[in-house]
């Protein structure tokens, strides 16, 4: 039976689970395995810092979630299946208010980080945050 994601455990299995996806998917392990390269421990600390942060309040990640994701060379097709595989690991593995939440947060990021990314590719400049 399903649970809705209400620890840090289940931040982290929602986090290993679709980086796991990620990391062997066509179009986009190319990408962040190139960028990652061996520092994956660190990236996923980080992402459940993040997600800890957003979905359950508990306030452990501090940073500019966007600045690294600036000038990756991506465009809507791979926010989409970035997306996708989100969704995903959440159907495949949770159900609730927390997880309709992760469900929302992830498709507004994914708008807002494209939208940026497409934004200081056409006026050719660097994000301040």
């Amino acid at each position: 039976m399903k649970k809705d994601i209400t620890h840090l455990d289940d931040v982290k299995l929602l986090v290993d689970t679709f980086y796991d996806k990620i990391r062997k998917d066509d179009l986009l392990a190319s990408i962040f395995n190139g960028i990652i390269q061996d520092r994956w421990p660190e990236h996923l600390q980080k992402m459940y810092e993040f997600w800890q942060t957003v979905l359950l309040g508990e306030h452990t990640y501090y940073g500019a979630p966007f600045r690294p994701h600036a000038h990756l060379p991506v465009d809507e097709r791979h926010f989409k299946r970035w997306l996708s595989l989100f969704e995903e690991t959440l159907d495949d593995n949770f159900k609730g208010k927390t997880t309709d939440e992760a469900r929302w947060r992830a498709s507004k990021m994914a708008q807002m980080f494209l939208f940026k990314i497409e934004h200081h590719r056409e006026k050719n400049s660097n994000p301040l945050v």
